[in-house]
């Protein structure tokens, strides 16, 4: 299999987004058996959407196409190096390896820069940017209790 032919695809995908405005500076292919399963560009500000990083469109087409949610035979191939968001949307869909182009210090020096969200992982909920609080409720009925014993469930 060629990796660098199926990266340049992602990185054509890419430029072709920045000279049609469509969106940002980036491009993603998934591959499956050495043919194109999925593609996708980023449409953050197109579809007002900031889920919408060229990975994770990549990765939603592909599983339309495949009819399956995990990826497990895929190669996904990317124009740059992925954020921490995509990170986590590629190991849900269990992809099995990752070529990129540029770097995450490439996108830095273009403005697109995720050093913080990695720090904020790493960080303790009640002192994140962006807080995140825990609500204890006893007299709801626990989704997980349901879950764990659903007869009817797709494991995943």
């Amino acid at each position: 299999m060629n990796h660098q032919s199926f990266v340049l695809e992602a990185i054509n995908l890419a430029n072709e987004n920045v000279k049609t405005g469509s969106g940002g500076p980036f491009g993603a292919i998934l591959v499956k058996d050495g043919k194109v399963v999925g593609r996708g560009v980023n449409r953050v500000t197109g579809q007002l959407d900031p889920t919408a990083h060229a990975e994770v469109e990549a990765i939603r087409d592909a599983c339309q196409n495949l009819k399956d949610f995990q990826l497990k035979d895929c190669i996904l191939y990317t124009s740059c190096e992925p954020c921490p968001m995509c990170f986590g949307a590629i190991y849900w869909a269990r992809i099995r390896e990752v070529y990129f182009a540029s770097s995450k210090h490439d996108a830095k020096a273009a403005g697109f820069d995720d050093a913080f969200i990695y720090k904020e992982l790493l960080t303790d909920g009640s002192v994140k940017k962006i807080p995140f609080h825990h609500v204890q409720l006893e007299t709801v009925e626990n989704p997980f209790t349901l879950w764990k014993n659903a007869i009817m469930k797709i494991e995943y």
